[in-house]
């Protein structure tokens, strides 16, 4: 009975190590360039809905000033109304948004 348990302990160990190893593969891949294109792009590369458009280095600046952790709640929670929940990005991870959000900055210096 006791192998069992030792077994049973060894397989969970071995399944939870192969599970952190799939999460940390899946955010290594995450491509932040991509994702934009695919999610804020309609607003953030269009000006739509007076989104500040990639690129218009004074406007992120005016953001950015507000700091990081203001950017990225409003990117998770939205923004007056017009910014949706997420930037629509349903399937981005909290992580996922801050890498979208570097990227945006950093093509808008």
């Amino acid at each position: 009975m006791k192998n069992q348990g030792l077994a049973m302990l060894s397989w969970l160990l071995g399944s939870l190590c192969f599970t952190s190893q799939l999460i940390a593969a899946e955010a290594a891949e995450f491509d932040a360039a991509a994702k934009y294109l695919t999610t804020c792009y309609a607003c953030h590369g269009t000006g739509q809905a007076h989104a500040p458009v990639v690129g218009e280095v004074i406007e992120w600046e005016i953001r950015l000033e507000k700091g990081m952790e203001t950017l990225v709640q409003n990117t998770i929670n939205g923004l007056n109304g017009v910014m949706p929940a997420r930037g629509m990005c349903t399937d981005c991870s909290d992580s996922d948004l801050i890498a979208i959000i570097e990227y945006m900055l950093e093509q808008s210096k």
